[in-house]
């Protein structure tokens, strides 16, 4: 049976209000995130895969994915992962981001150490340094390929999914 208005309490707007503040403290976005990420490509071109995962400072996880990007090189897949995790993180409210990977020519490019000879990656570059001027500050960091293994598992899982 439906239950009609008369039925229920009276509640104030102000009740109300305060509800709403309170549930809204607990929806805030995240300042600073922690964005782990990685492409792998089975093949020099192959079949490739990104994983990103997104965390807080103290290592809640807020996203995770893996996506399957078609045949293309590991470095594109590196930058890929890179373009598709900064999209992410603009979207939760990170302002302020660290970026970890374990493509140290992919890190090393975006810090400004190396210079980005092939074509084929200027534009997935330009794309990335675009992105992170969205943030009001960012690090990359490079990492051994141990320390990114949710990343990597996330890339080469949506690599196997695809070649099932």
């Amino acid at each position: 049976m439906a239950k009609t208005m008369k039925e229920f309490p009276e509640v104030s707007v102000k009740e109300i209000h305060s509800l709403f503040l309170k549930l809204a403290d607990t929806f805030r976005p995240e300042d600073t995130v922690h964005i782990y990420v990685d492409g792998a490509s089975r093949g020099n071109p192959g079949d490739a895969g990104i994983g990103v995962v997104i965390t807080t400072e103290d290592g809640k996880i807020l996203k995770a994915l893996g996506k399957y990007i078609g045949k293309t090189t590991n470095n594109v897949a590196e930058y890929q992962a890179l373009i598709t995790a900064l999209g992410e993180a603009k979207s939760l409210g990170g302002t302020e981001i660290k970026i970890f990977a374990d493509s140290e020519l992919m890190v090393k490019q975006i810090k400004g150490e190396y210079k980005v000879k092939s074509a084929g990656l200027l534009p997935r570059y330009q794309e990335a340094k675009t992105l992170l001027m969205k943030f009001s500050k960012y690090d990359i960091i490079h990492i051994k390929r141990e320390k990114n293994a949710e990343a990597d598992r996330l890339a080469n899982q949506a690599i196997d999914m695809k070649a099932r």
